[in-house]
């Protein structure tokens, strides 16, 4: 390298500040929420309020599962059931139809793709009245079914599988599995499934992490005994006056879950990017 190029890639203290910087700023929210959960209500209207965590974390969320309107544990399991079975779902659908889009020549594949991309523009709102509808018909109005089934395919997914396949995936390496008289499906699993693996990661934390915090479609379709997660979180809020330290108890248990399936995730995003700079 020449010195102007040494230059650009040396890091410079400011860089270090502004690292640390927009670290603390990313913590601190997680941070408070800790220390509230674990501080009793009357300590957290101290001035100035507390900033270390204290040992109340048992009670606060002991009153959680004593809440019979908030069905805490019902909510919690509930969430981790859907945002799983969607995950799985969108990383299998999404990887399957990009890599047929991406490397598989047939009649009126880029109609179908301009039509999935098209689904994209179109606002989520506009659909929720004609799908309560359908779930009507369906009978399928306070089950898990409801909240799960719509969403088990993604245009999005789709899409972003299907631009990662493009380059992912050489032609010689399909061309290679056809002449050893590999099916189509054996292809897909055996050489494009492990060639995707970091953008199904992605796609699966996005996935995951959308399900998780979705309120408005559960809370439409699910009544107050079989909530997910985020509706009773809310059911916790609905009081003449809201019991913080609860709420941010609840709130504390039910981030762990997207903690460990961030760790989880990352690990296959960063190992598969090291996977392929070592290929390269």
């Amino acid at each position: 390298m020449n010195s102007a190029s040494r230059r650009l890639w040396r890091t410079s203290p400011l860089t270090y500040v502004a690292l640390v910087l927009a670290t603390l700023l990313s913590i601190y929210p997680f941070y408070y929420m800790v220390v509230i959960a674990t501080r009793s209500l009357d300590s957290i209207n101290d001035v100035p309020p507390p900033i270390t965590p204290g040992g109340a974390f048992g009670d606060n969320f002991g009153r959680v599962l004593d809440n019979d309107a908030a069905n805490f544990l019902t909510g919690l399991l509930n969430s981790v059931i859907v945002s799983s079975v969607v995950t799985v779902s969108v990383v299998i659908t999404g990887s399957l139809a990009g890599f047929a889009f991406a490397k598989l020549r047939f009649r009126g594949r880029n109609a179908l793709l301009l039509a999935i991309i098209v689904t994209m523009m179109i606002p989520t709102q506009l659909g929720l009245i004609p799908l309560w509808g359908m779930i009507q018909d369906l009978n399928w109005y306070g089950t898990l079914y409801a909240v799960t089934v719509p969403f088990l395919v993604s245009a999005f997914g789709v899409f972003m599988m299907r631009q990662y396949a493009t380059q992912a995936v050489s032609d010689e390496l399909i061309e290679a599995g056809r002449v050893d008289g590999a099916s189509t499906f054996r292809i897909y699993w055996n050489i494009v499934l492990p060639a995707l693996r970091p953008a199904a990661a992605v796609l699966g934390l996005l996935t995951f992490m959308e399900t998780w915090n979705s309120f408005l479609w559960p809370y439409a379709v699910l009544p107050p005994e079989n909530p997910t997660l985020q509706v009773s979180l809310a059911f916790l809020s609905y009081a003449y006056y809201t019991d913080y330290s609860q709420v941010f108890a609840a709130t504390a248990v039910g981030t762990i879950p997207l903690v460990v399936v961030f760790i989880l995730f990352g690990r296959q995003i960063i190992g598969g990017i090291m996977e392929g700079a070592v290929k390269s």
